[in-house]
């Protein structure tokens, strides 16, 4: 092999190596621009460091509202947080107040002011008890409070006394065991509540329906406990009714054709003919919704479980001396106030009414009462017959007419004297059938 001939895998000298792209060199400019990497980790320890700093003085708590892990803890703490809070607002049964250090303004109950509500800028002592996502608020708690909220003494089901403190669109806010909590508005009664203001401050006896101690959310209802007893009611209530019975009831729903009364144990039906002796044209007028009234039982179906009641029955019946203040004969002075085809009633006094048929109207043959009277007309009738048993009353109008005088009898006159009479004609032909002149 000659010199000239050399392996190709010997090593390349320096000169025949391909040429290498120049490594970028950074500018002072560029890292100003861009930055470097030791100066990004410099920067991410600042941020971390000012992160730690701000959020040194938040519990979790106040971060999430609900108990946890503390991951800042000051050494030796064992309470929830407590904050000075400043009193912005002053609504209803809730205090606003501004947390410093919290990014989110608290709330606390204004019964733990016994002295009354605070003036707006006022300074208290608060706890932190969790935050209300839904309307971001903290809950908060006064320090000293004597309510302290024991979330183990509810449970679904359980049976509560709850205090009233405060009313809204939706329903109640009450107090159990310390506990905030809500009712609703449909939740309160058997029946749909018009005025809720008049549970304020009151005590309820009421079921537990909900519980959420990490929320904060208590609902209860006594709604479940009035019908619980009414259905224990009820089948007492069938046992006892009785025709004749007279009752106390509440109003619980007014319809165009009565009433419906809650007896405390079943609902029986007023009729609007029942409610008055006089003429009702509108239960509405009569009777409202929640009014308590006193009713008698007329009738009890008890295979329908039907009920009619009756009101008007418990006053004195003007029915009951009528034969005495109208015997027939008797003209009296009253009023149209219906028109039939047969005739016109009229009211002689509150609660009676007579009719005078058609055919006693006029002396003269008529086709229309109206042509003869009108309602709201007052008229002078004669009382021809009276059924008390029946409630009728029979009534004339042309025999209450005055009648007229007889005319005084014509003087005698002179009869003319009569004219002679004509003599017949003499007849001109013989009379058929006779036997002729013999």
């Amino acid at each position: 092999m000659s010199d000239i001939e050399k392996p190709t895998d010997a090593p390349a000298s320096e000169e025949s190596r391909p040429a290498q792209p120049p490594r970028p060199v950074r500018s002072l400019e560029h890292e100003q621009q861009y930055g470097a990497s030791p100066r990004l980790k410099d920067l991410d320890a600042e941020i971390e460091r000012e992160l730690q700093e701000a959020m040194s003085g938040i519990s979790d708590k106040e971060m999430y509202g609900e108990p946890g892990q503390r991951k800042r803890q000051p050494a030796g703490a064992t309470e929830p947080a407590k904050k000075m809070a400043r009193v912005i607002r002053v609504h209803g049964p809730d205090v606003f107040c501004d947390v410093p250090g919290g990014r989110s303004g608290g709330v606390l109950p204004l019964e733990q002011f016994p002295d009354g509500p605070p003036a707006v800028g006022t300074e208290v002592e608060v706890n932190i008890e969790g935050y209300d996502a839904d309307n971001g608020l903290l809950v908060l708690s006064r320090k000293g409070a004597a309510v302290q909220a024991d979330w183990s003494s509810v449970a679904v089901g359980m049976t509560v006394e709850a205090r009233v403190t405060g009313v809204n669109k939706g329903g109640l806010s009450v107090d159990v065991n310390g506990i905030r909590g809500f009712m609703p508005i449909s939740q309160i009664d058997l029946y749909r509540v018009e005025n809720a203001e008049q549970y304020l401050n009151q005590r309820l006896l009421c079921r537990v329906v909900e519980v959420n101690p990490a929320e904060r959310n208590l609902v209860v209802s006594r709604r479940d406990l009035l019908e619980k007893e009414r259905e224990e009611q009820r089948e007492k209530f069938w046992q006892e009714v009785a025709e004749g019975q007279i009752r106390n009831g509440v109003v619980r729903s007014v319809k165009d054709f009565g009433a419906f009364v809650d007896l405390g144990g079943a609902d029986g039906l007023l009729h609007v003919s029942e409610m008055s002796w006089t003429r009702v044209a509108d239960a509405g007028q009569f009777v409202q919704v929640g009014q308590p009234v006193k009713v008698i039982v007329l009738k009890v179906d008890r295979d329908h479980r039907k009920i009619s009641l009756g009101m008007k029955q418990l006053a004195p019946s003007p029915w009951d001396n009528v034969t005495a203040n109208y015997p027939a004969g008797k003209i009296v002075t009253g009023k149209v106030t219906r028109l039939a085809e047969f005739g016109a009633f009229v009211e002689l006094e509150p609660a009676i009414e007579g009719l005078i048929h058609i055919s006693e109207l006029s002396p003269q043959r008529i086709r229309r009462v109206r042509d003869v009277v009108q309602e709201g007309q007052q008229v002078q009738v004669m009382v021809l017959s009276v059924d008390p048993a029946q409630r009728r009353i029979s009534l004339s109008l042309k025999a209450a007419q005055p009648k007229e005088e007889t005319a005084a009898p014509a003087e005698e006159a002179t009869p003319e004297p009569e004219a002679p009479a004509k003599p017949p004609r003499p007849r001109k032909t013989p009379l058929r059938g006779g036997i002729g002149d013999q």
